[in-house]
């Protein structure tokens, strides 16, 4: 198929139009509106899907997990502070379960250019114990789009694409691959709908047991990649989604390159960031939004032997968008 040039918002739902969308629900957001824009207009000239906007977050939530519990495969759509509203199904939806591939897209707004805070939605992944995909580019909003329907149904969560306000609004080329069809109707396990407490508790028991199948996912997820340069011990990078944009641009004429690990995926890829963090003298994390990764290494006492450098340490700002030229005074490269 030709390759086309598209805001990342418009790759997410090219994303889940071609993973066989049945339908789609959101609430108008900045950066996250031109997800539903661009649905709205294919499904007027394809009539295959339906793409509605809703009255607010949370009954798009509950719109499009209606679907999923069909069998079907839904997309829901939000910005940030949008989650918020849509926050009472989410925090439940990863109990019942989805049936059809059910994802979430929420694009999160760093140095707050038409939002009120800067909230990070990751944590909100992580709070409820789901699998979350963070794209470094167009062309992976797309394939992550996809393939987060595919783990959606496999694991019967639902799945998080998180964006930021650089990747929603920026245009690029992405090459789309075969449309497929959308699912047949199959009603799911309807005895979980409702969340009565024998049945929550049977659930979170299943959330809390999966966690280390979602783990083990992301070790070996092929959008996490790690390169390892054995002559240089100095310096290891985390570079998370558009972050990792910012490091490869800082190492054009670079000799003495660090080692560096692309995280894509929540659960961060364990056994990955231990074979960087055991190779390395420092680690540097650059992440959009609040330092997740970083928190995560660092713990209470950070790691013996080691020295962890980011947002905590102050070597980047904790509040704002990260730039080239940030991230490449916190690399502190020599040429």
């Amino acid at each position: 198929m030709n390759k086309e040039i598209l805001l990342g918002d418009e790759a997410v739902a090219l994303g889940a139009i071609h993973a066989g969308l049945t339908a789609a629900y959101s609430y108008p957001g900045t950066p996250a509106s031109e997800i539903m824009e661009f649905l709205i207009k294919v499904s007027q000239e394809s009539h295959e899907f339906i793409a509605s906007w809703s009255v607010n977050e949370k009954v798009a939530y509950e719109e499009a997990l209606g679907i999923s519990f069909a069998g079907k495969r839904a997309l829901v759509s939000m910005k940030h502070v949008g989650l918020n509203v849509a926050a009472d199904p989410f925090m439940s939806s990863s109990l019942t379960g989805a049936n059809g591939g059910f994802v979430i897209a929420v694009a999160d707004d760093p140095s707050m250019h038409s939002s009120q805070n800067e909230q990070d939605s990751r944590f909100f992944a992580q709070f409820a114990q789901i699998f979350c995909f963070e794209p470094s580019d167009h062309q992976e909003a797309y394939d992550m789009t996809r393939q987060a329907f595919d783990l959606s149904e496999d694991m019967n969560i639902p799945v998080m694409i998180r964006m930021v306000t650089r990747l929603s609004h920026s245009r690029s080329g992405v090459e789309p691959r075969e449309q497929r069809r959308p699912n047949d109707l199959h009603l799911g396990a309807r005895q979980y709908w409702t969340l009565l407490p024998a049945n929550a508790r049977t659930r979170f028991r299943r959330v809390l047991d999966m966690q280390a199948e979602l783990i083990q996912f992301s070790n070996a997820s092929a959008f996490n990649r790690l390169e390892i340069d054995q002559k240089n011990t100095r310096l290891g990078i985390i570079a998370s989604g558009i972050a990792y944009n910012y490091v490869l641009e800082n190492l054009h004429g670079v000799k003495e390159k660090p080692s560096i690990l692309k995280v894509s995926t929540y659960p961060i890829p364990e056994d990955k960031v231990k074979t960087l963090v055991d190779h390395v003298e420092t680690i540097l994390v650059a992440e959009e939004g609040y330092p997740l990764i970083e928190r995560s290494l660092k713990g209470l006492f950070g790691i013996a032997g080691k020295k962890l450098i980011g947002k905590l340490s102050g070597h980047l700002p904790l509040s704002g968008e990260l730039s080239p030229e940030v991230v490449r005074r916190a690399m502190d490269l020599k040429p």
